[in-house]
């Protein structure tokens, strides 16, 4: 789609703004890599942004204190990279926008961490909201599908790593390599050109 850029306010019923920063596919065939991320800071509504991060802030508070800033700011950027590469491989010519992505992958990977730990997500807050949220994802329109599924597996994966219990003894520096590499398989993804 080419769109003139002298017109400064509404393109196609979406913001300059918005069409700056939104992610498809044609963006990145001719080379704006950096959608990958602003997407993610782009939303469409004030629902839209209120809904994330009002879920971020109660995933923040739940997962920060038991693994650290880094560590979840890392599982973040890591969902973001799934949400975005999951959305292009789902519907690469619409626009998308928004931290949904990440915020799907930051319950996914809690959620992956309370099985580990041997608690029913479902018996918790958490299990619910995941489920109302998945039900979101495929019974209203205009919603990025890919974004919010790749966003999952990307922080489910990450989770295993990053929430694994003390009895597994896995080597303290997966917690890192393991998120470095499915963000890494999720770049790949992302910028691989459409066939």
């Amino acid at each position: 789609m080419i769109i003139d850029a002298s017109r400064p306010t509404s393109v196609f019923g979406i913001s300059r703004f918005e069409y700056d920063m939104g992610l498809a596919r044609e963006f990145l065939d001719y080379g704006e890599w950096y959608r990958i991320i602003s997407s993610a800071f782009l939303h469409f509504g004030v629902i839209h942004i209120g809904m994330n991060m009002f879920l971020l802030y109660q995933l923040g508070r739940m997962i920060e204190p038991a693994i650290g800033s880094a560590k979840f700011a890392l599982v973040y950027v890591v969902s973001l990279l799934g949400g975005a590469a999951g959305a292009l491989v789902v519907s690469p010519t619409a626009l998308t926008g928004g931290a949904s992505g990440a915020v799907f992958g930051m319950m996914a990977a809690a959620v992956v961490g309370m099985r580990q730990r041997g608690v029913n997500p479902m018996q918790t807050g958490l299990g619910a909201t995941f489920a109302i949220n998945l039900l979101f994802t495929f019974a209203l329109p205009n919603i990025s599908v890919g974004g919010h599924i790749g966003g999952a597996i990307a922080g489910a994966l990450c989770g295993v790593f990053v929430l694994a219990p003390a009895q597994w003894r896995l080597p303290r520096w997966s917690e890192y390599a393991a998120p470095l590499a499915i963000g890494a398989v999720a770049i790949l993804i992302a910028v691989t050109p459409s066939l």
